[in-house]
């Protein structure tokens, strides 16, 4: 496995990105984006051992102490990750994390190697007005592929939190939506991206 050149430090924000293998598909059905949102809170939200005792997500048993998730979004082929960790243990968390997805995907649909295209990639995103043009980038991902037409329409990302249409407690958008008045400016920010502002967020992005 090569050595990873991007330092994963405590206290900084990064873009995480991973695909399948070959460009092949990740999610197969609808439970496979909602294990893999579980497994999130399980491995890099630090619930792990709540999780193992059965105690809910967001529940006083409960103490988030590895990565805070700024945003995401679930593609078919691969995942967009905002994160800001809070120790020097994200690549194990990611490590164990992408194993244990694999792993119950292949048991799940009868099939065998490798799930992921690899080590995960990662991009140190350092000023938060980075933070809130790659959420857009990020959230958009559904609708420049032609899955929805509008991105609240996409379920398996964190947009609708964002929106307030859903009040899950995995994504901390704060730190974006402090940067505009109301929620609703936030839409309309997301809702204005034309295609050249992919230049904001060109050195954030992978190939």
């Amino acid at each position: 496995m090569p050595r990873r050149t991007v330092p994963l430090l405590a206290g900084e924000h990064y873009h995480i990105y991973n695909r399948g293998n070959n460009g092949q598909r990740i999610f197969f059905e609808p439970e496979s984006y909602l294990f893999f949102l579980r497994l999130l809170r399980r491995y890099l939200r630090g619930e792990e051992q709540a999780f193992e005792a059965g105690h809910p997500p967001g529940s006083p048993e409960t103490v988030p102490a590895g990565v805070t998730i700024v945003a995401y979004c679930l593609m078919p082929n691969h995942f967009h990750l905002l994160v800001r960790p809070h120790d020097a243990e994200l690549s194990r968390r990611m490590q164990r994390f992408s194993i244990s997805y694999t792993k119950a995907i292949n048991e799940r649909f009868q099939r065998t190697g490798a799930l992921l295209e690899g080590q995960f990639q990662a991009v140190h995103v350092g000023q938060d007005e980075y933070l809130l043009h790659l959420s857009r980038y990020v959230h958009l991902n559904p609708v420049r592929a032609g899955l929805v037409k509008r991105a609240e329409g996409w379920e398996f990302s964190s947009y609708r939190d964002y929106l307030s249409l859903r009040h899950g407690t995995l994504p901390q958008p704060d730190i974006v939506l402090a940067q505009f008045p109301a929620r609703d400016a936030y839409q309309s920010f997301v809702e204005s991206y034309v295609p050249r502002d992919k230049d904001l967020v060109s050195q954030f992005l992978f190939k």
